[in-house]
């Protein structure tokens, strides 16, 4: 009997884009648009990039684009810079039902195969990246012991293997190959959950970097024929022995696998923070618009969070004052207090001038978390909120699941306006007219005979 690991492998081998129903194909179209305005925007705006571009350009040139800039590197290089890109602003497609940003490391791992693996067509990449997202997915969904319980961060883990699937895709591996690439991927990912508690690091904004470097490595050895293991996912110490205690449903891995593909199901983020902080900022902004009361008329703000938000909330002290524009962007006290402050969440108000505004800070101190241990809104992306003012009114509101999830999606024109805008603050900015042209293009990519050339 077929073990997942066989029946995962056998899928990645051979999904081609006429098995791939339409949902997962515009998904696809979607995920590519998204993921290379956030990266472009990255390179503009986030410094702790820098080493790892750095790090790129010391292979020499290649024919792989650091994505905003004038760099051309060689691939693996392509994969790290780009990588560290693609999180760097935190506001990259999330998969709301499990703990997985599928595409943040895929998309720089297939872009780099494209521009040094010969002509890639449209069809052929965009059939890699709804393949790699769904395996992603599947893998977050089967879990049935929490990464975190090992210490663990799954995000960045989680999308190694989605990553890994994309690229042995688009590569043709064979089955075996698939496996091999597996097993090569276990041999080098991890992300401490060590990483949500230094105050000194930002290697959050930049973690991608790591999986998709070990991801195309991985594919690149599986193809040169580097054995690996017989069974990566569910051996006696394989992925789910190793990051969850042996405790998976095999069921999330197989049921419909090639029929169904969770790509088509993403959220795209409406604001530059952490998932779970939109909610906040959703009700922050529309109470402060149904009441018309402004930030100095607020004398507290509480914040009903489920344990997965804990982190943003906790210690309170950090994320009321964060220090680095990562820490802020996972601070639901921080970016609450922004969206009252500023009238909204955009990707400039994490520079200095925000992370030491007094007036933001100051209302930051006044947010008080409250913990819900059977909430009513969908883990990790509602929430509820009470805004009480000077006066003693109180407002409060609710959020099942935040702006940007499938059921309350970005229109197509606020998906585009948000590339345009992306693009816009590149290292090299993009002018809106090209921006429009490379949109169109994107959305359009089952056409495009050659993806590498767009970039």
């Amino acid at each position: 009997m077929a073990g997942v690991s066989d029946i995962v492998a056998a899928h990645i081998a051979t999904a081609r884009w006429d098995t791939l129903p339409e949902a997962a194909r515009e998904g696809a179209r979607r995920v590519l648009l998204d993921a290379v305005g956030v990266t472009y925007a990255a390179s503009g705006l986030s410094p702790e990039a820098a080493p790892f571009l750095a790090l790129a350009r010391t292979n020499g040139a290649g024919p792989c684009a650091i994505l905003g800039t004038a760099e051309r590197v060689q691939p693996l290089g392509a994969a790290l810079a780009n990588g560290a890109l693609a999180h760097a602003v935190d506001y990259e497609d999330a998969f709301d039902r499990a703990p997985a940003h599928p595409n943040a490391s895929l998309v720089p791992v297939l872009l780099a195969l494209a521009q040094s693996e010969g002509t890639v067509d449209g069809r052929r990449f965009l059939t890699a990246l709804a393949v790699g997202g769904d395996v992603a997915c599947r893998i977050a969904l089967s879990l049935r012991q929490p990464m975190e319980q090992g210490g663990w961060y799954p995000p960045p883990i989680v999308a190694a293997f989605g990553a890994v699937a994309g690229a042995a895709n688009l590569l043709g591996l064979s089955a075996q190959q698939v496996k091999d690439a597996l097993s090569l991927t276990l041999c080098q990912v991890t992300m401490p959950g060590e990483i949500k508690h230094s105050r000194r690091t930002v290697l959050r904004a930049v973690r991608e970097a790591f999986p998709a470097q070990a991801a195309l490595t991985a594919a690149l050895l599986a193809r040169e024929g580097v054995a690996g293991f017989e069974t990566p996912l569910e051996g006696q110490s394989g992925f789910y022995a190793l990051y969850a205690g042996g405790q998976f449903a095999a069921e999330d891995l197989s049921e419909r696998l090639g029929a169904h593909y969770w790509g088509a199901e993403l959220t795209f983020k409406p604001w530059p923070s952490c998932r779970g902080t939109h909610p906040f900022i959703e009700m922050a902004l529309d109470l402060a618009g149904r009441h018309g009361f402004g930030a100095g008329d607020v004398a507290s703000v509480d914040v009903m969070v489920d344990d997965v938000q804990a982190m943003l909330v906790e210690p309170l002290e950090r994320k009321q004052a964060p220090a680095v524009a990562i820490d802020a962007k996972f601070s639901i006290p921080f970016t609450t207090a922004l969206a009252l402050v500023r009238g909204g969440v955009r990707l400039d108000s994490f520079g200095p001038e925000s992370l030491g505004d007094p007036q933001i800070l100051g209302l930051a101190a006044k947010v008080r978390p409250v913990a819900v241990a059977k909430p009513d809104w969908q883990r990790g992306v509602g929430g509820a909120m009470r805004i009480t003012l000077n006066d003693g009114t109180a407002h409060e509101a609710f959020v099942a699941n935040a702006l940007g999830c499938p059921d309350c999606p970005l229109s197509d024109m606020a998906q585009r306006e948000k590339f345009v805008d992306c693009l816009s603050r590149a290292a090299m900015p993009v002018a809106r007219g090209a921006a429009e042209v490379l949109a169109n293009r994107i959305l359009s990519l089952q056409d495009c005979a050659d993806v590498g050339r767009l970039f």
